[in-house]
C-alpha cells in the first residue's frame, strides 16, 4: 500500500549555540548547516528509509529542483510536488549542546497548495492507502476530510498543534498521533490517563498514538490500550525524532505490520535518529533499526 503524504517541505538552517538567544542579545553560533527539513518531508524521508512506497504531494520554490533531487535520492515519490513562485518554506533551528532546540517557521510554498491538484491526486489513490497530514501546509481540514469521502485510511500528526482546527476533523481521522501534552489538551483534561478515556469516548472510532519522550509511546482506541519503552541513548539533537517514528511507524503499518510491531521499529529508528545531527539525514535505514533492535536483543 502507498502513504500519500501531503506535507511540508522545509531548509532547515542549523545553528549549534550554547543557549537560546535572549532578547536584544547578539551571539556566534559554534557551527551551522543547512539541509533538508519540514515534517512533511522528514515524515516521507522515513517512510521511504523504513521501506514504505510514499507519494509526496507539496511545494518548493522553482530555484530549488535540489531539495526535490534530495527528496527523490531517498527513495521517495516527488511526481507531485509541485514548483512555484513562492520562497521554500524554511526554519531557523537553534539547537544547545543538551539536545534542546527553538525553531522559527516560514511556510512558504508550504501553503501553495491547491484543492484542485489535492483532488486529484486523491483519486488515483487505491483501497488501503493510507493519507498523511501534518499541520504545515494549507487545507488540512480539506484534505482530510477529501480523503476519508473517498474511504482512505486518513492518520493526522496535528503538529503544530491548532486544536480548534484538530477537533473539527477528529471525526474523520483514523489514527492521531500526538504528544501526552496534545492528547490531554485536546480531550479536555490535565492528565495521560484521563486522556486515553476521553478521546476514545468523544471520538469512537479514533485511535491515538501517544509519544511520551523518554517513556516511549503508548497506543489507545476504544478497544485497545498498548505501550512500548523507549530505548535509551545518548541524544544528540532530537529536531527529527518524532517524525521518524511516525514515518517507521506507517511504513509497517502500511506493509501489514501489527502496530505493536510497528510501534518497536519506530521507536528504534527514533533512538538512532536523536543520536545524529540534523533533521533528514538522521534518519536511519530500515537495516540500521533491524541491527540497532539486534543489538538490544543481546544486551
Amino acid at each position: 500500500m502507498t502513504v500519500i503524504n501531503i506535507g511540508s517541505i522545509n531548509i532547515d538552517h542549523l545553528y549549534q549555540v550554547e543557549h537560546f538567544v535572549r532578547p536584544g542579545e547578539t551571539m556566534a553560533s559554534n557551527s551551522y548547516q543547512q539541509v533538508l527539513g519540514g515534517k512533511g518531508a522528514n515524515q516521507s524521508v522515513a517512510l521511504a528509509k523504513a521501506g514504505g512506497m510514499v507519494l509526496h504531494v507539496g511545494a518548493v520554490n522553482r530555484a530549488d529542483g535540489h531539495i526535490v533531487a534530495q527528496l527523490q535520492g531517498y527513495g521517495v515519490d516527488t511526481t507531485q510536488i509541485n514548483m512555484v513562485d513562492q520562497a521554500t518554506g524554511h526554519a531557523i533551528i537553534q539547537l544547545t549542546n543538551e539536545a534542546e532546540n527553538a525553531i522559527i517557521l516560514y511556510a512558504g510554498a508550504n501553503h501553495q497548495l491547491t484543492q484542485a491538484h489535492i483532488d486529484e491526486v486523491l483519486g488515483q489513490a487505491q483501497t488501503g492507502d493510507w493519507v498523511l497530514l501534518q499541520n504545515e501546509t494549507n487545507l488540512v481540514g480539506e484534505s482530510i476530510c477529501a480523503a476519508k469521502r473517498l474511504g482512505l485510511n486518513v492518520a493526522f500528526n496535528p503538529a503544530p498543534m491548532d486544536a480548534e482546527l484538530t477537533r473539527s476533523v477528529l471525526s474523520n481521522v483514523d489514527l492521531l498521533i500526538v504528544n501526552e501534552v496534545e492528547a490531554m489538551d485536546l480531550a479536555g483534561v490535565d492528565s495521560i490517563e484521563a486522556a486515553t478515556v476521553e478521546l476514545p469516548k468523544q471520538f469512537p472510532e479514533l485511535a491515538v498514538l501517544m509519544t511520551l519522550g523518554k517513556a516511549g509511546v503508548r497506543y489507545f482506541s476504544s478497544e485497545a490500550d498498548e505501550s512500548v519503552p523507549a530505548f535509551t541513548v545518548e541524544a544528540r539533537d532530537t529536531t527529527a525524532a518524532g517524525d521518524t517514528f511516525i514515518g517507521f511507524c506507517l511504513a509497517e503499518l502500511s506493509q501489514g505490520a501489527t502496530m505493536k510491531h510497528a510501534m518497536i521499529r519506530a521507536c528504534a529508528a527514533s533512538a538512532i535518529c536523536v543520536t545524529k545531527m540534523g533533521a533528514a539525514p538522521s534518519i536511519p535505514t530500515a537495516q540500521e533499526v533491524t541491527e540497532f533492535l539486534d543489538q538490544q536483543a543481546h544486551l
